[in-house]
């Protein structure tokens, strides 16, 4: 049992709307018995849209946690039973009224594995559509802005954009973008 940790009871303490809260008890290897309080989130995805002239596709919007206007690239919460994939392209067509010919699974990341079991699933979107209309979500609000990649990925290297799928993702699609030009 070396590394791991058994649930010994679990009792839902809070049922909101994006996800709820229970407070466990749990056996750590040496027996004693030490209190968990777990968020239970059904996940999410995000995606990077690169247009064919190496700009990024990306959002601003008020995250209310914050307290301030973010820059993320497209991203949302994945329905129960949802793919993940299908949720990235839905998203994508929502938020940034694209569609894309070429869909790369960048990978999966755990925001913060210390009480939250939410995992994101990063995509790269390339050949994307002509813009359509955005189809938010009710009191969904956000402006679509284009920056060069590079633009982007030094916004990261300098605490411009501090949202962390965003940064894991843009600097996944540049590190893979530099791979297939060395390859």
């Amino acid at each position: 049992m070396h590394l791991q940790e058994e649930t010994k009871r679990s009792e839902k303490t809070y049922q909101g709307k994006v996800f709820y809260v229970t407070k466990d008890q749990a056996e750590l290897e040496d027996g004693k018995l030490v209190q968990r309080d777990v968020v239970h989130h059904s996940g999410g995805v995000c995606v990077v849209p690169l247009t064919d002239k190496g700009t990024v596709l990306m959002v601003q919007q008020f995250r209310y946690p914050m307290q301030q206007v973010t820059l993320e690239v497209p991203a949302g919460k994945i329905e129960p039973g949802e793919d993940p994939a299908e949720c990235g392209r839905r998203e994508l067509s929502e938020e940034a009224g694209r569609t894309c010919e070429r869909y790369t699974y960048l990978g999966k990341l755990f925001p913060t594995p210390a009480y939250d079991t939410e995992v994101i699933h990063m995509y790269l979107a390339e050949k994307l559509s002509r813009p359509t209309a955005q189809n938010l979500d009710e009191g969904e609000f956000l402006d679509v802005t284009e920056l060069p990649l590079e633009e982007a990925v030094q916004m990261v290297m300098e605490d411009q954009i501090p949202d962390a799928k965003t940064q894991i993702a843009l600097l996944k699609t540049y590190f893979l973008l530099q791979q297939r030009k060395n390859s």
